[in-house]
């Protein structure tokens, strides 16, 4: 396993960016994350993409915009190229409703956002032995 490994990371939280580039040094080197913050940046980024596109989306359901995570959820999963991909929700609020609908909408997986940064490099380091090194997720090319 070699290459980088890039990564749609759609949250509003500005502090995310960063416990995730610096949990990922020594926990997932290969990590390339993109980062956005809102509904229409997500879009733009999609809408934009040209070559080879990110192998994981990491979304927060709780943008604090309107539309939210779950539109852009709705929207990836009825794009021709974006509804390959795997789409992790990494929300705050662990609750059944909210896993419940992001699954209902096209999830792959949902998982609760880490509190400590030891345990942001424990979250990375499984996001690495899972989706890196455990699954093959092929690429994905956007023309349009």
């Amino acid at each position: 396993m070699s290459g980088a490994f890039p990564i749609l990371v759609v949250d509003d939280e500005a502090h995310v960016a960063d416990i995730l580039n610096r949990a990922a040094i020594n926990s997932f080197p290969e990590a390339k994350f993109t980062y956005v913050s809102s509904f229409k940046e997500a879009v733009g980024y999609l809408d934009g993409l040209r070559g080879v596109g990110p192998k994981l989306v990491l979304l927060d359901l709780d943008l604090k915009s309107t539309p939210n995570g779950l539109d852009f959820l709705s929207l990836i999963r009825h794009h021709p190229q974006g509804r390959l991909i795997p789409v992790v929700i990494l929300s705050s609020h662990a609750t059944t409703e909210n896993r419940d609908e992001a699954i209902m909408r096209g999830a792959t997986a949902f998982t609760v956002k880490p509190f400590s940064f030891a345990d942001w490099k424990k979250y990375v380091t499984e996001l690495r032995i899972y989706w890196f090194q455990t699954v093959t997720i092929p690429k994905l090319y956007f023309d349009s």
